[in-house]
């Protein structure tokens, strides 16, 4: 134990080893003192005070020289003049302010060599561990993790973990720091290295039966990498394959909560990158046990912590990565082919509907007091993904919490819009202030909006979503996310993706309301503009390749729209024609004659542009050809439209060129409706369908209604 006595002792020693260097006349005498000094510099016990003295004395003149030094004194190491440079600036580097200076950061690649140096004595394991200290302090120095992963101190701690060298222990605790602050850049930068290190750790995780099993488990999230990787190369598939093994062996064991939460949180984590595919890593044939216990797990955990009275801060990160669970849970039940079998998938669907009902009771007991709280986000992220798929369920759970997830979005939309509606250096400041950092969830809307689309098609939790608003809420987030879509400036592909979806979204939820409460679409100002809208914005989006299905939205909610407010001054815009010859455009390119049948006569076939986007889009695409069809009484100017763009004559065209038995009954049904409105509405279209054989081509196709049609006066 030092006593005050060995203290100050030790101080004197040092003023006068710092005496004697200031003084050395020759290399000789400066060395002697220098070499004392080291001495003295590598006590645990000196204070930043007797570090800064000691630097005030050498400053960075004598390391450098020691470093830069190509020979030794006859009889000494070979790295002596390296041990002892490394050692000061240790030292030095013990001081935040030093450690960030420009002759520190210039000798990382020094510190990463000296790190991977093989230990033949003591003298060099002391050097390695000064070198080690370097990394720390720079490390702890401001932006001092940006000059570490700029300067390959990720690829050479790698290394030292990898081939174990001296304190390779300190190895990896240095890159965990590097890669929980820098994950993107240190991928990057030394890709190759970290897929190495990650084997390596993969492998012990899954073969270790120690404490150090649970500490590799700690850490292991941190080192996954930012993207797919795992599941697009052999070696991201032979880490999923120890990572599942040596989690399942954990979860499948007795343990406290201590040390299987963090099993859960790594679960989470792969779920989150990889869904449920990394379960299925170690053997297909016992998937559908894995994912039963893990998604299990995560319910029981997510029911005890929320309907516990206790606040939650302490567990909300937990609770959160046992939402990640869940999602991939309903994700799975969802599939068209899942590894679970019937019963499995009864009994998971069961107990997550439970956990959901867990998060509800939450919700509705703590959510309007903790709007702010990110925890509430992640609670309706995970409410959004299983009322997507299930509403039925908990309804009146449902129905009571929707005022206030009406409430919820509405306070994240409008303080986004103020945010953007800032300048930039305010909005900055205001997002850096609030308690969500650079995150600001001004879309938990999106989250909903799967949901939003069932509760709208029940009457029930139709009328309280429109008596809260939801409708005129909606429009304007649809109006935001339409400017996101459209602005150059958004070259990211996924943010564009994100909008376009959310859009489709909307119109789903619109289209819903139009059906259902035709009244409400007049009452409403907001159905008004949202129609002039599509109607201005429908003829630049048609040309755009890659978004069928957003025109198929577009023009069917429109013609909707178009038919309730045909009398109203909105049909009156001079734009209204542009928007109907698009969507003639639209209806007309989607069916032609294909001669590639074995009968020799042509068949009715996909054009090759809709072929991609007909299984999303037929729906939309049958409902269009009616709802154009019952706007022929009501626009009388749309039968002229029809004729000029040649539609008409196209189907008359189809029905006599291609084989009947080729056309389904829907197909069939559709093109009667349109051809018998325009034989009720317009002569001269009656006139051509007659000419071009309409009579026969009724009777030929069992188009009863056009044929009585047509017969008559």
């Amino acid at each position: 134990m030092t006593t005050p006595g060995d203290h100050n002792a030790g101080n004197a020693t040092l003023d006068r080893c710092l005496e004697v260097l200031r003084e050395a006349k020759s290399d000789s005498e400066q060395f002697a003192a220098l070499l004392l000094v080291t001495k003295c510099a590598r006590a645990s016990d000196l204070d930043d005070g007797i570090r800064r003295k000691i630097f005030d004395a050498v400053g960075f003149t004598f390391p450098n020289r020691l470093l830069f030094s190509t020979s030794t004194p006859e009889g000494c190491p070979a790295h002596l003049f390296r041990s002892l440079g490394v050692t000061l600036l240790a030292c030095f580097c013990t001081d935040p302010s030093l450690a960030a200076h420009p002759q520190v950061i210039n000798k990382i690649p020094i510190f990463n060599e000296t790190v991977n140096t093989p230990c033949t004595s003591k003298d060099v394991a002391a050097m390695v561990e000064d070198a080690y200290e370097c990394l720390v302090g720079i490390l702890a120095s401001p932006s001092g993790n940006k000059h570490l992963v700029s300067g390959d101190t990720v690829s050479s701690l790698c290394q030292a973990y990898l081939s174990h060298s001296h304190s390779w222990e300190q190895a990896l605790q240095i890159l965990t720091s590097l890669l929980a602050s820098l994950p993107a850049k240190c991928w990057k930068r030394s890709s190759s290295e970290l897929q190495r290190l990650l084997k390596k750790l993969t492998f012990e995780f899954a073969d270790l039966e120690d404490e150090r099993k649970f500490h590799l488990l700690e850490i292991l999230p941190i080192f996954l990498p930012p993207s797919s990787l795992l599941l697009e190369t052999q070696w991201g598939s032979d880490c999923l394959k120890h990572l599942c093994s040596g989690l399942f062996k954990i979860l499948s064991s007795k343990l406290s909560p201590a040390q299987r939460n963090p099993a859960l949180k790594l679960a989470a984590c792969l779920a989150h990158t990889c869904g449920s595919s990394w379960i299925l890593a170690e053997s297909r044939n016992d998937g559908a046990m894995y994912l039963a216990l893990v998604v299990n797990l995560a319910c029981i955990e997510m029911r005890m912590a929320l309907e516990d009275p206790e606040p939650l801060d302490s567990r909300q990160v937990f609770v959160t990565s046992c939402f990640s669970l869940v999602e991939m849970g309903i994700e799975e039940c969802t599939k068209e082919h899942p590894i679970l079998n019937e019963d499995q998938k009864l009994q998971l669907v069961q107990v997550m509907q439970e956990a959901c009902g867990a998060v509800m009771y939450y919700l509705q007991q703590r959510g309007w007091e903790k709007v702010e709280d990110p925890f509430t986000l992640a609670s309706v992220r995970i409410l959004g993904a299983w009322l997507a798929e299930e509403t039925s369920c908990l309804k009146k759970d449902v129905i009571s919490l929707l005022p206030f997830l009406v409430h919820y979005m509405r306070t994240w939309f409008n303080r986004g819009v103020t945010c953007r509606n800032q300048p930039i250096e305010v909005s900055e400041v205001a997002l850096l202030s609030s308690k969500w950092g650079s995150i600001w969830p001004g879309d938990a809307i999106r989250f909903l909006l799967p949901a939003l689309c069932h509760l709208t098609a029940e009457d029930s939790a139709r009328r309280v979503l429109v008596n809260e608003g939801v409708p005129a809420l909606l429009c304007d987030y649809y109006l935001h996310q339409w400017e996101t879509f459209t602005a150059e400036e958004t070259e990211l592909t996924e943010t564009r993706n994100a909008a376009e979806l959310s859009l489709q979204s909307c119109c789903g939820v619109f289209l819903n309301l139009v059906i259902t409460e035709p009244s409400l679409i007049g009452q409403e100002p907001c159905f008004g503009s949202l129609l002039t809208h599509m109607m201005k914005s429908l003829p630049s989006l048609f040309p755009r390749s890659g978004h069928l299905v957003l025109v198929a939205n577009h023009a069917i909610l429109g013609l909707m729209m178009s038919r309730l407010l045909a009398k109203t001054p909105v049909m009156q815009e001079d734009v209204y024609k542009d928007f109907f010859s698009t969507v003639l455009q639209f209806l007309r390119c989607s069916h032609v004659a294909s001669s590639n049948s074995e009968s020799g006569k042509p068949t009715i076939a996909l054009s090759e542009h809709y072929a991609h986007a007909w299984e999303e889009m037929s729906e939309l695409w049958f409902l269009g050809v009616q709802a154009f069809s019952s706007c022929v009484s009501l626009l009388p100017w749309l039968p002229t439209l029809v004729l000029e763009s040649g539609w008409l004559q196209d189907i008359l065209c189809l029905l006599g060129q291609v084989s009947p038995a080729s056309f389904g009954a829907d197909l069939i049904s559709v093109f009667q409706g349109l051809l018998v409105e325009l034989t009720r509405n317009n002569k001269v279209c009656r006139q051509l369908i007659l000419q071009q054989g309409g009579m026969e081509k009724a009777n030929l196709y069992g188009m009863a209604v056009l044929e009585q049609c047509l017969s008559g006066p």
